[in-house]
């Protein structure tokens, strides 16, 4: 059988090199024939040979577009380039008719608080205020609407849930505010229409975060039921609604203070008497430079008996800036063991003292934002009766993306509020110290001895935003009715300003003025308006200007 498929194939298709022969004698005959009907003594060969090229490669063309497959798959041009076109058809037609059947209205935002910044702990922030506008841009003459209704939801997205292949195990979705813009169905004309939003998200909420376990993200969506303009003259009830939706993202960031003095970390490294003591900032943020300052004593131990002391070198010190993300998967209501714990037998792990959450599984996933290995720039001093190393370096993230629609590799610090999410940071110090031993008082001519230690040190840092030139929404408020004094505050009288010099009558205020005095004053103004060369207003002018 695979044999008469093959003979089948060959003699439908033929042989290449069978092809171009046929073709070249076809062409040799043809350019022959026209040579012999206008045949000229004076054309030259370049002429017939670039005749006999441009003929040449047509029929190769045509020779080998008649030897093609008869075959599901070798279809020819014509057929492409038809069903081409009737795609192409297709799609003019519907595109037009989406064109001809545009929506009746669009919506479009504005938002007129400043960036949405959490400053603080989320134990402290006071959180933070969102206030815009959402604009409804009629198209049509008149559109009635049903309802008009927005929401702010928190989605949580577990790119490692608690079942795979499950959408409500992946996404957990927290409603935060609802708006109800029209209390009952109204009919707006052409034009552009205004309806205002504001909350005030708290201060423990979580800020906006990608990872590669877990995501959070904050959505605003909006959704105006329209009647359906085409049947304004029927039966309203019974008419279809056009739903039109709006949806954007709100970006939410945290921003802690920044302490007002390094902080201060001391390590001792037993058996040894080596104490490493360092200094350094607690907050940081992703794109700045931060600096260490780290300081080694105890690096001399003197043998009285042998006259001689031992020395600990530092040789190598790595740092490593890593990220730790952990959090809690839960399961959905169909997964989750208690739908079926009347064929199963709780386990140990369900007990009530066990702190994890009994539907949930734990995901946790380490990386590094940034390391480096250095073998110099310390200075070292041996010369007292204790062996000392100062030295300072920085560290910054070194890992970023490498395109710009890639996520980035990063993420602040995050803790939410029910603990199920938490994004945290610190700092790893590693140094390599070698053990040498010198006569006493020639640290000069210390000699290996072959032993070493690694000292390992770990400091927790805070990564965050930078706070900007913005501050909290309670600290920029403007005051109260409570808050404003009734009245101006006093000013020193004359006598107590000419005494302030000689220091008698220092701090002393005159007595609020009351309201009583300000109408003296006014019918004082309007008694004295109209005498000649007064600079003083007139009554009307007196009345305008307050």
């Amino acid at each position: 059988m695979p044999h008469l498929v093959s003979n089948f194939l060959r003699s439908s298709s033929g042989n290449i090199s069978h092809i171009k022969k046929a073709a070249v004698s076809r062409s040799s005959r043809t350019s022959s024939r026209n040579n012999s009907v206008s045949a000229s003594p004076y054309a030259s060969d370049s002429e017939d040979h670039a005749h006999h090229i441009s003929v040449k490669m047509p029929e190769l063309g045509d020779a080998l577009k008649k030897h093609r497959l008869s075959l599901p798959f070798g279809r020819s041009r014509h057929d492409a380039h038809g069903h081409g076109h009737s795609h192409n058809h297709a799609h003019n037609h519907h595109t037009g008719h989406h064109s001809s059947s545009r929506a009746p209205a669009s919506m479009e935002w504005s938002i007129e608080s400043p960036p949405v910044v959490l400053y603080g702990t989320p134990e402290e922030s006071s959180g933070a205020l969102i206030s815009g506008l959402l604009y409804v841009d009629v198209h049509d003459e008149v559109l009635k609407l049903d309802s008009f209704v927005a929401t702010l939801t928190m989605h949580t997205k577990y790119k490692k849930p608690f079942q795979g292949h499950c959408a409500e195990c992946q996404t957990k979705i927290t409603e935060l505010q609802a708006w109800q813009f029209l209390a009952q169905p109204t009919s707006l004309r052409r034009g552009n229409h205004q309806f205002p939003f504001s909350t005030l998200l708290a201060g423990n909420l979580p800020a906006s975060t990608n990872t590669p376990v877990v995501s959070i993200s904050y959505h605003f969506k909006a959704q105006a039921m329209a009647v359906s303009p085409s049947a304004s003259g029927s039966n309203l009830s019974s008419t279809p609604s056009v739903p039109l939706k709006f949806e954007r993202t709100l970006h939410i960031k945290r921003s802690l203070p920044e302490p007002l003095y390094p902080h201060h970390s001391v390590r001792i490294f037993p058996p040894t008497n080596i104490k490493a003591s360092a200094h350094y900032n607690s907050v940081i943020h992703p794109t700045s430079s931060n600096t260490v300052t780290l300081k080694l004593d105890g690096l001399m131990t003197h043998n009285e008996k042998v006259h001689t002391v031992d020395l600990w070198k530092l040789r190598k010190v790595s740092w490593k800036l890593e990220e730790t993300i952990k959090t809690l998967a839960p399961a959905c209501d169909k997964h989750s063991p208690s739908t079926s714990a009347s064929t199963t037998t709780p386990s140990d792990d369900d007990s009530p003292s066990n702190a994890t959450p009994k539907h949930a599984v734990s995901r946790t996933e380490t990386r590094i934002l940034g390391e480096k290995q250095i073998h110099e720039g310390w200075k070292s001093d041996f010369s007292g009766n204790d062996g000392i190393v100062d030295f300072e370096f920085d560290y910054t993230m070194t890992q970023f993306k490498t395109h710009a629609k890639d996520p980035p590799r990063f993420a602040c610090d995050v803790h939410t509020p029910d603990s199920t999410t938490h994004v945290s940071h610190a700092l790893q110090l590693e140094l390599i110290v070698s053990k040498e031993f010198a006569p006493e008082g020639k640290p000069h001519l210390a000699s290996q001895t072959g032993t070493g230690r690694i000292l390992r040190m770990h400091f927790a840092v805070h990564m965050t935003e930078y706070p900007g030139l913005g501050v909290s929404w309670d600290n920029e408020s403007p005051p109260v009715y409570q808050d404003v004094p009734p009245s101006p505050p006093g000013y020193p009288i004359g006598e107590e300003r000419a005494g302030m010099g000689e220091g008698e009558g220092k701090g002393e205020r005159e007595p609020p003025i009351e309201y009583a005095c300000l109408e003296a004053l006014e019918a004082q103004r309007q008694g004295s308006g109209s005498e000649p060369g007064s600079r003083r207003p007139s009554a009307s002018a007196g009345r305008a200007i307050l």
